[in-house]
């Protein structure tokens, strides 16, 4: 049966490979190389998630099958220079052979919970340009865009470097095909 829950100190080996896996198939994607080296957890993602822990404003959830760990979601709170509060959705994967089974979901209405719970007035994730399952899953919480961010390489495009700590990437059609608007 699938759930959610908060992590403990004891699912920390598990996250850090979820978070590496998490950024490995990120990468490839358009925009998923300075997704890498910008917004990603650092790797290996072990201490920025033992703070996460220890922190009142973030928190670390696992999505499980039968109480094994397949994925994570990592969200905190954010103070608006108006007053009010944002809750924010750092990370949200699941393992590629445990998706459509409703742990992610477990997961999200998680995080929707706890940052009700602390008086957030919304909550912001992402999506990168293409990855159309993420946004669908997002969308299937009422997400909407609020800001699209656009860039310009200075350099030639050619292969994405390596994200240190993360496993290495195959690039395959199914990962190609995320690459449309």
């Amino acid at each position: 049966m699938e759930a959610a829950r908060f992590a403990t100190e004891g699912d920390l080996d598990r996250l850090d490979d979820l978070a590496a896996e998490a950024i490995a198939e990120q990468a490839p994607l358009r925009g998923g190389g300075v997704l890498a080296a910008r917004e990603s957890r650092p790797l290996p993602a072990r201490t920025s998630l033992e703070a996460a822990l220890a922190s009142d404003d973030h928190r670390v959830i696992v999505g499980t099958i039968d109480d094994v760990v397949i994925g994570y979601a990592g969200v905190h709170v954010e103070d608006l220079r108006n007053g009010e509060r944002l809750g924010v959705v750092e990370d949200i994967y699941v393992e590629p052979g445990a998706r459509g089974v409703g742990v992610g979901e477990a997961m999200v209405e998680l995080v929707l919970d706890w940052c009700r719970e602390r008086g957030c007035r919304g909550v912001d994730g992402m999506a990168l340009p293409g990855n159309r399952h993420t946004k669908n899953f997002f969308e299937t919480f009422g997400f909407t865009a609020r800001l699209i961010v656009v860039h310009r390489s200075l350099v030639e495009a050619g292969p994405v470097p390596p994200v240190a700590g993360a496993p290495p990437v195959e690039l395959g059609a199914a990962v190609q095909e995320g690459d449309g608007a």
